[in-house]
């Protein structure tokens, strides 16, 4: 982990879930999140805040964490949700959506931010700067942000002029270039600001 304090929660039992999201800031795409229940019996090695990890190493950590933790869900809020509701709420929604695809559920859980998604099953407490933090709330980050990274390189094929696979979304001076260029695709988040200037549809 980083060299920040580690959060440690009241909670000591086993079903310890962490949850994250990955896409607040971009334009364009859905915002995902995951939650992870790690297994103490297989630890898994070199956990961190995604955005401070390789590529490379987000990948690896990725396979491994679907293969070693005892519970993961992956869910999202959509483009359309993100525009209808805002994206702190879309951002909170998906993460209660990751929570409750945790199969065993989990007992307690911790959320990374300052903010608690509403309806949750279980008891949970926000951690600032959790994915640097705990160790479940960084695999949820690894697992939320590889899985909308693939999905913004996907989106690359269908859009080659945008760049996608270079910006993941997020609001670049290429990408400011592109959506001039280009208009607006379906994937655009139209409640966004540098999106709302230019909403003629692809």
């Amino acid at each position: 982990m980083a060299d920040l304090e580690p959060f440690k929660p009241s909670y000591t039992g086993h079903l310890l879930a962490g949850a994250d999201e990955a896409g607040r800031g971009p334009l364009a795409g859905d915002v995902v999140a995951a939650a992870v229940i790690l297994d103490p019996d297989r630890p898994i090695i070199g956990l961190n805040d995604s955005k401070k990890l390789s590529e490379k190493k987000r990948e690896l950590l990725f396979d491994e964490i679907l293969n070693n933790s005892f519970s993961y869900g992956i869910a999202r809020a959509s483009v359309e949700e993100i525009d209808e509701i805002n994206i702190l709420h879309a951002s909170m929604l998906a993460m209660k959506r990751a929570i409750d695809l945790l199969d065993p559920k989990c007992e307690y859980a911790l959320i990374d931010g300052n903010r608690l998604p509403r309806d949750l099953q279980c008891p949970a407490v926000a951690v600032v700067k959790g994915d640097a933090r705990h160790p479940a709330i960084a695999a949820a980050s690894i697992l939320a942000k590889v899985t909308r990274d693939r999905e913004m390189v996907a989106l690359d094929k269908l859009f080659p002029n945008y760049g996608f696979a270079k910006h993941k979304g997020y609001p670049t001076k290429a990408h400011m270039e592109a959506i001039d260029a280009f208009g607006v695709t379906k994937y655009h988040r139209r409640s966004f600001g540098p999106v709302k200037k230019n909403l003629s549809l692809f």
